[in-house]
């Protein structure tokens, strides 16, 4: 009922607007005031709003259905399905997290009778943020499991992360899958995603570390002079950063190579 009244008050809003518009037109037309009872003028607005609730009144009575089913049926996926989904999956990840930490990475893949691996959290918790990690995750696995395809496979079906650790976490997503296309001999597509990695987050953790990877694979490609800038980039970019120690080194042995 409220809604309904909300509603006719709002037709009479608008219907009040429009004689006032006639009012104006009249007075422009004819260059004086046409005088009109404002008791009268909202009687008729008032008659125009319940002909047209009357008229109406089935239309907006499936329109107001339509929208609770549609706000309900949101906070019953959000609440009632989502939020316990996602609270399952998280004490899975915790699980599985633990046995990857301690290098038992068939073991976080793959789970057992107490936990669910991140094989499991992948396919069973599907569109959750843990399911969107646990593919980073098992890539690293299989990486180190020597699966190499698989860690493409599982690396490539990540979703990039926001914010500034998603930054990270995403970059080091590319690296590890260009780690896993040299590791099966493709220089090519390893020193594409070394760089994708190397420009996709500007920090001293990850981007150094990738553009080292990227200059090595030039240098075993025979393109030195990309190795020599690469090098160079990390002496001047990243001078505190680990790589950064020995680089005149091969700054020198790229530069006797050209």
């Amino acid at each position: 009922m409220n809604f309904f009244v909300v509603l006719l008050k709002m037709i009479t809003f608008v219907a009040l607007i429009k004689i006032k518009n006639t009012k104006n037109t009249a007075m422009a037309n004819n260059n004086k005031p046409v005088e009109k009872d404002p008791e009268v003028a909202i009687e008729q607005a008032l008659s125009h709003s319940e002909q047209f609730l009357q008229k109406n009144g089935k239309l907006l009575i499936a329109i107001l259905v339509a929208i609770i089913l549609v706000v309900g049926g949101y906070f019953a996926y959000e609440h009632l399905y989502k939020a316990p989904r996602a609270e399952s999956a998280s004490a899975s990840m915790f699980q599985a997290q633990d046995a990857f930490a301690r290098d038992s990475f068939a073991l976080a893949l793959k789970g057992n009778d107490s936990f669910a691996g991140f094989e499991e959290i992948i396919s069973s918790y599907s569109g959750t943020a843990q399911s969107n990690i646990a593919k980073h995750y098992a890539g690293i696995c299989y990486l180190y499991m020597g699966e190499f395809q698989k860690a493409i496979d599982s690396f490539n079906s990540f979703s990039a992360v926001e914010g500034a650790m998603g930054q990270i976490i995403t970059s080091q997503n590319f690296g590890l899958m260009g780690d896993a296309y040299v590791e099966l001999g493709d220089m090519t597509n390893g020193l594409a995603f070394y760089e994708k990695a190397a420009s996709y987050s500007d920090n001293i953790d990850t981007t150094p570390a990738y553009l080292f990877k990227a200059a090595m694979v030039n240098s075993s490609i025979g393109n030195n002079a990309k190795a020599k800038e690469l090098f160079e980039t990390i002496k001047n970019n990243f001078p505190r950063s680990l790589y950064a120690r020995d680089i005149d080194k091969y700054i020198a042995v790229a530069a006797q190579k050209l």
